[in-house]
């Protein structure tokens, strides 16, 4: 024997051809598996081996050797070692670690009763029914086993019988339990992707409920799609083959998911997307897990939602993705003729769209294609949105002035807290129209909560009231000089008139920047004089002629 054959031979083999070589009658058959070569005896084989001794009576061999060679012996040379060893009734303990093995290789060589009464078929499949199929963790190590076996283990029904084995003894303990059993999902998850399905629908296939695979599906799902980098952008460190494999095993865990809502987390589900995009898998499984995601919109939170860009493009996060998950949500409160569209969902909304503005590489057409998606019902106030337009304005500072109008067009300036109005009022990245508004609905709130006031005291408060007069004088001449400063630049922007049956406001589209920031701060600064609050209570009837005051 070469150097390099005996390297392969295990330390069990060498001692069983150094037994068969220590005896009298020398070896007339050698037996070639794959690169191992046995030395050994006719007789003992024959008596046994129904392959071995067709294959001994069809050799034309001469010479005193018979020269044996198997290539594609299906389970290796340690099986067909412990089938020699019980050729020659050398003694060998059966276990979990060789019974698949060596029941196949028993069925390969043809060692059934036919040949010799109480050979290794029939002694495997006496220990398979007596000790293996009788106990779950058995039955589980088993089919792990057959994995290497495949197809003969097949064939012999083994992987079958583990199966069914294993179905049976998970119903019953959920049925005494009422839960899942953590010590059997434990076993289960160290199995191939393909058994681990057969095994589920053949739990399914007993009773075994489908929402009750959820725990199982994760803890598989943890331990298969472990070192995927899926939070980050990056580049793929991984080999097309193994990229492959995770690929099967995802679409497959997605495939076997409860129906039920709610029967996973939303973090979980956000986890097997990210894989999904990642492995690009088929968009019928990306599909399925967003519609999912989207039923339980509710229960996510921001992390869920930031999703990494996979698609070669140079944003951040997916965004796409997020607006279809988005959809699936509303479309499901439609069906349901649901018009609770829960505030929590605009915040979240609102929130997630904040943190995707501060990305430079995300074009208007998205941003706003989003933003358009958040329902108004659950808008509370325009807080949130306002927050996102700010930061996205601060990101894009290169944006033309329609495109700052369409994006200021987002929300409603009427819906702004006291004190986003307040920073509004003094922002010069919003469009100078939207700053008008904001100083109008404002002006509006003050007027209105002056006239609700009703008190006697009030009228005694004659030195405040001629205050606020002087002071809504002193923003009218104000506005005269910046329509003046309208025509003059007339040629250059473009200014837009704002007026209703009280009052009208003159917008200015642009102006010399310095003059605009100081109209708009100075606006600000009086109307933070106009309160109400300050005074004591009673009613004050506003002055007349004030139809072109903002006052």
């Amino acid at each position: 024997m070469s150097a390099k054959k005996e390297e392969l031979v295990s330390s069990a083999m060498k001692r069983t051809s150094e037994w068969i070589s220590s005896q009298e009658i020398p070896s007339d058959v050698s037996v070639h598996i794959g690169e191992t070569l046995f030395s050994l005896h006719k007789f003992p084989l024959v008596s046994k081996c129904g392959f071995i001794k067709k294959l001994t009576t069809q050799s034309s061999n001469d010479s005193n050797i018979t020269v044996i060679k198997i290539p594609d012996f299906p389970v290796g040379a340690e099986a067909f070692e412990l089938a020699i060893k019980f050729c020659y009734n050398i003694n060998f303990e059966l276990n979990t670690e060789n019974i698949a093995m060596l029941r196949c290789a028993a069925e390969y060589l043809e060692m059934t009763e036919e040949h010799a009464v109480g050979n290794l078929v029939e002694t495997t499949e006496v220990y398979l029914n007596e000790v293996i199929l009788k106990s779950l963790s058995n039955s589980v190590k088993v089919l792990r086993k057959c994995e290497d076996s495949l197809p003969i283990a097949q064939r012999v029904k083994l992987v079958s019988r583990c199966i069914d084995v294993i179905a049976y003894i998970t119903c019953q303990e959920s049925h005494i339990k009422q839960a899942i059993v953590d010590w059997w999902a434990e076993d289960l998850v160290g199995l191939r992707i393909d058994m681990f399905r057969r095994v589920l629908i053949a739990m399914m296939a007993r009773g075994f409920k489908r929402y009750a695979l959820g725990p199982v599906l994760m803890l598989y799902a943890q331990k298969a799609l472990r070192g995927l980098e899926i939070f980050e952008k990056g580049t793929k460190k991984m080999e097309a083959e193994q990229e492959h494999e995770k690929r099967v095993i995802l679409e497959t865990i997605v495939n076997l998911l409860p129906r039920e809502r709610n029967a996973m987390s939303v973090s979980f589900l956000s986890m097997l997307l990210r894989a999904a995009i990642y492995l690009e898998t088929t968009v019928a499984c990306r599909f399925d897990l967003e519609k999912r995601i989207g039923l339980q919109l509710r229960q996510a939170v921001l992390d869920d939602l930031l999703i990494p860009s996979f698609n070669g493009d140079n944003m951040i996060f997916d965004v796409d993705t997020v607006q279809r998950i988005l959809m699936n949500y509303l479309e499901f409160e439609v069906e349901g003729n649901s018009v609770d569209f829960a505030g929590d969902i605009g915040e979240l909304m609102e929130t997630y769209l904040a943190e995707i503005a501060s990305d430079r590489n995300i074009n208007l057409a998205k941003f706003i294609g989003l933003a358009e998606c958040i329902p108004e019902q659950s808008r509370i106030t325009e807080d949130g949105m306002y927050r996102a337009i700010d930061i996205y304005l601060k990101a894009h500072p290169n944006i033309s002035e329609v495109e700052k109008k369409k994006v200021c067009s987002l929300m409603d300036c009427n819906k702004l807290s006291q004190e986003a109005s307040a920073h509004a009022a003094q922002n010069d990245r919003l469009h100078v129209q939207t700053v008008v508004k904001v100083l109008h609905y404002e002006q509006q709130s003050l007027r209105q909560i002056l006239r609700d006031t009703d008190s006697p005291a009030a009228y005694n408060n004659d030195d405040e009231l001629s205050q606020l007069n002087r002071e809504n004088q002193e923003l009218k001449l104000e506005l005269l000089k910046v329509k003046m400063n309208f025509k003059e630049f007339e040629e250059e922007k473009t200014f837009e008139v704002m007026s209703s049956s009280d009052y009208s406001l003159v917008s200015i589209a642009s102006v010399v920047k310095p003059r605009r920031k100081s109209f708009i701060s100075y606006v600000s600064r009086k109307l933070g004089k106009l309160n109400p609050f300050s005074m004591t209570q009673g009613r004050i009837i506003p002055p007349k002629g004030r139809r072109h005051s903002i006052s």
